[in-house]
């Protein structure tokens, strides 16, 4: 009789899971091996899986630790690529769009509104208008309708009506036009978790520190797992090269020559309580080197983004005191209060993975991507943006599809939702009878399902039985103590700063940035993963480390001071090998 995991696993992706995902890949060789959990990683294990393939996948940090919790969370065709002429980008892009919000995970992914302010009455009105034009009509042109409004044109006295806090002078009109938003960091972890769901064996915290070779050809990693220490071997058909900007670093390990250079770009982005200006949309902003999008964001704004080269610390990449004051400079030039850092909350800085080119500007270079067999048996994908990760996935499987042996069938994720993503409008169309059900407040009941979707009943189940988990985190009252708890027994949280940083976002939302939450996390995550007191303080006593080297960090003037700041807060450490 065919067992109940046959064909698909738990949706749980927990210490248990981990462990099981671990011991499968020590036994037995898999057709593909995913090195690198960012959004691109996490999205070829899905499409190599649900292509019936047996894969792996493994990341040194948290699932999305790198770039891919670190972007201006925007789903978007990319309005200045229209002025660079990359019209399939940005219809490839858009398409990709209307398939995030309707189909793969409308729980996560959600419309949201921009501003374009006009200065020149007749000209740009007339130039911007027709950009807006084509970036509607390429919405249009994968099949289905976009799933967001098309652009509009407003006059002075319309734009002052709905956004009160521009300066007079700031504008002549303007054009409305919308994208998307996504919470990064969690659309990873539901993507990872999916993957599992489907099959793949996912283990976060494992280190790949070099290539086993047989002749010229990869079948396998060397691994190091970083919780318990142990060394052992993964061996595959294929290796897939996902790790963004550590793409040269990994690739050095083979001994060959990569056949392209990546390079890393850095953009911050600021935080600032959405009551510091009036506003019932985002903006898009022009500067002199690209451009600044102001991005409703909850109860925030999101301000960002900077965009200068970096060739410091890929890990803990660092704002600095003239990042955010450029930030801060460009906003304040079209708002009638001008926004200081006192009104900054939270911080954060990451880095693009951009396909190394003639230009010395990292705002010039590509955001395309590059598949390329570079040695028999591994495969690299590199450059591209957030919003494209499923179509660099599906091209990455197919590359290391066309050198395995028998008929493997294409790609099929344009099908394939996220978890909690199936059933979605009709739980939300019945939240206010959810919330009395489970005597939760109908806000709450939203926020949790535009985190969760469907799975939103596992985390009431949790309240339901332990009352106390629906309470809010001290400093952070948008987030119940539940999540924590579902963050370490579900998605596949390890550390105190994988459920402060990315499964929540209290560490860039809370003015105190998770301090005074840091303790109750940790009491939660022990609980599933049986710290004792000592673990639990240690902990918290790293989370306040980070904290405090950050904010030191974003005093500093230039990025190597940054930098050396930043790296005074301890990493979270190896245990030493067996």
């Amino acid at each position: 009789m065919a067992q109940r995991n046959s064909v698909t696993r738990s949706s749980k992706l927990g210490p248990e899971e981990r462990a099981a995902a671990l011991t499968r890949l020590k036994e037995k060789e898999l057709d593909i091996l995913v090195v690198g959990g960012g959004i691109v990683g996490a999205g070829s294990a899905l499409d190599a899986v649900t292509r019936g393939l047996s894969v792996g996948i493994l990341e040194e940090r948290d699932w999305a630790s790198g770039t891919s919790s670190r972007s201006s969370k925007l789903v978007h065709g990319g309005i200045r690529y229209l002025e660079q002429l990359d019209f399939r980008l940005v219809r490839e892009a858009l398409i990709e769009r209307g398939l995030l919000l309707q189909r793969i995970a409308p729980h996560l992914v959600k419309p949201v509104r921009f501003l374009y302010p006009l200065k020149q009455r007749v000209i740009e009105r007339a130039y911007v208008g027709a950009g807006m034009l084509l970036y509607d009509i390429f919405s249009y042109t994968g099949g289905r309708p976009p799933g967001v409004p098309h652009h509009r044109h407003l006059s002075k006295r319309q734009v002052q009506h709905l956004i009160p806090s521009l300066a007079n002078d700031a504008l002549i009109g303007g054009i409305t036009y919308y994208d998307a938003q996504v919470d990064d960091a969690r659309y990873v972890s539901s993507l990872v978790r999916t993957a599992s769901f489907y099959g793949a064996h996912a283990a976060s915290r494992v280190r790949v520190e070099g290539f086993i070779k047989v002749g010229q050809r990869v079948v396998g990693v060397q691994a190091h797992d970083l919780q318990t220490g142990e060394k052992f071997e993964v061996r595959a058909k294929q290796v897939v090269n996902a790790t963004g900007v550590w793409t040269d670093d990994t690739q050095r390990m083979v001994g060959e020559r990569g056949t392209f250079k990546v390079r890393a770009s850095k953009g911050i982005h600021l935080v600032v309580p959405r009551d510091r200006f009036q506003s019932a949309m985002g903006l898009l902003l022009r500067t002199e080197k690209s451009v600044l999008f102001v991005i409703p964001w909850g109860r925030h704004w999101l301000i960002g983004t900077t965009d200068t080269d970096w060739s410091l610390d890929k890990a803990h990449p660092a704002a600095t005191a003239s990042d955010i004051d450029y930030l801060l400079e460009h906003v304040n030039k079209v708002l009638s209060i001008d926004l200081t850092r006192e009104d900054v909350e939270g911080v954060y800085a990451g880095l693009r993975p951009l396909l190394a080119g003639e230009s010395e500007q990292t705002s010039k270079l590509s955001r395309e991507h590059l598949v390329a067999h570079t040695v028999p048996g591994l495969v690299v994908i590199a450059g591209g943006k957030w919003t494209t990760y499923r179509v660099m996935a599906k091209d990455a499987i197919d590359a290391a599809v066309d050198a395995l042996d028998g008929r493997i069938p294409p790609s099929t994720t344009q099908d394939i939702p996220l978890l909690g993503a199936e059933g979605y409008q009709a739980a939300w169309n019945k939240r206010g009878r959810i919330a009395q059900a489970f005597g939760v407040h109908k806000v709450r009941i939203e926020h949790l399902l535009n985190r969760y979707g469907t799975l939103t009943d596992e985390l009431l189940d949790l309240i339901k039985a332990d009352a106390t988990l629906g309470e809010p985190l001290p400093g952070a009252d948008d987030y119940l103590a539940a999540e924590i708890v579902y963050a370490t027994s579900h998605e596949g949280a390890l550390h105190l700063e994988d459920v402060l940083a990315r499964r929540t976002r209290i560490s860039i939302e809370a003015w105190d940035r998770g301090v005074s939450a840091a303790p109750v996390a940790a009491k939660l995550m022990a609980g599933v993963l049986g710290w004792d007191e000592k673990t639990e303080e240690l902990e918290v006593a790293n989370y306040l480390k980070r904290v405090a080297a950050e904010r030191a960090s974003q005093e500093q003037p230039d990025d190597e001071s940054a930098d050396r700041v930043r790296l005074e807060a301890p990493d979270i450490m190896a245990v030493e090998g067996k």
